[in-house]
């Protein structure tokens, strides 16, 4: 889309900002005495970085007109500390009370998600919020489904053989998948433990990056949801179903339409974790 971009010559501090930031290159300065310039609004993805590094409002953008622009308190972060604390606590919590989760909480959890960066900032993800019991029962269906196809082609005499050579990490699962299915079978709740609401995380089928784009923004739902009291854990074996099986069915019997990248259940905690514990030794390449 054609977005309108220009730069105010008569409040323009010369300070070059908006060059320095712009991804696409289309805000130039001839010289540090000299305003910057629009050379062509055309490759402007719409980022807004321009609009957002200004001090002076100069930039002028057809897509942030000024009640989309808002000033930054930075002294309302968090601290370095707060933050880390935060990423140590975190944890899969899969305890939940039947407690259904406030829609304002569900509202905050998208909203962070949906503020993750995306590839050439196509702002393409989209989200499906499941709470219906039918609907969460059919996903665990279609998990469980799909995972003792799976199991069946693994265990097939003809290509055992063949798939022990090529994947044999996957060997690894075929026990616990069994496991599953039975635990399925005898009424529990195997693949979503019980929660309450699922967040499913998608993009159309043509984005390159939908994967990546999906991941960011569940890993901001995930920090929003630990901040909020909410328990969550990434659905593993529904994303691996969802892969597995290829065709788009889970999103089809959905009605979702596009390509699901990533899933998160969600629920009210019976409690939470009091302590945190350290991870291996980090391994940092230094070059």
């Amino acid at each position: 889309m054609e977005v309108n971009l220009s730069i105010n010559a008569d409040s323009c501090i010369k300070c070059g900002n908006c060059v320095k930031v712009c991804p696409s290159n289309i805000i130039m300065q001839s010289n540090n005495d000299a305003s910057a310039m629009v050379e062509s609004s055309k490759g402007c993805i719409s980022c807004g970085h321009c609009v957002a590094v200004c001090p002076t409002g100069s930039v002028v953008h057809s897509e942030f007109p000024a009640e989309k622009v808002h000033p930054i308190d930075y002294a309302l972060y968090p601290s370095a500390e707060q933050m880390m604390l935060l990423c140590k606590a975190r944890r899969s919590n899969r305890v939940f009370s039947k407690k259904t989760i406030p829609v304002k909480t569900l509202d905050l959890i998208v909203e962070a998600a949906h503020r993750a960066p995306t590839a050439s900032n196509m702002q393409q993800v989209t989200f499906t919020l499941i709470s219906d019991p039918e609907k969460l029962r059919l996903i665990s269906d279609f998990t469980i489904g799909v995972l003792s196809s799976t199991v069946k082609k693994l265990n097939n005499p003809l290509l055992k053989p063949f798939l022990k050579r090529i994947m044999p990490d996957a060997y690894r699962y075929v026990a616990l998948f069994g496991r599953l299915k039975r635990e399925q079978e005898n009424g529990n709740d195997p693949i979503l433990r019980k929660a309450t609401t699922v967040m499913l995380i998608h993009t159309p089928k043509t984005n390159l990056f939908g994967y990546a784009d999906a991941n960011l923004a569940y890993q901001n739902g995930s920090l929003m949801a630990e901040t909020l009291g909410v328990s969550q854990f990434y659905l593993g074996f529904v994303c691996a179903a969802i892969k597995q099986e290829k065709h788009g069915s889970l999103a089809k019997l959905l009605g979702i339409d596009g390509m699901i990248h990533s899933a998160m259940a969600l629920g009210i905690p019976v409690f939470r974790y009091l302590n945190y514990i350290d991870r291996k030794d980090v391994v940092v390449n230094k070059m």
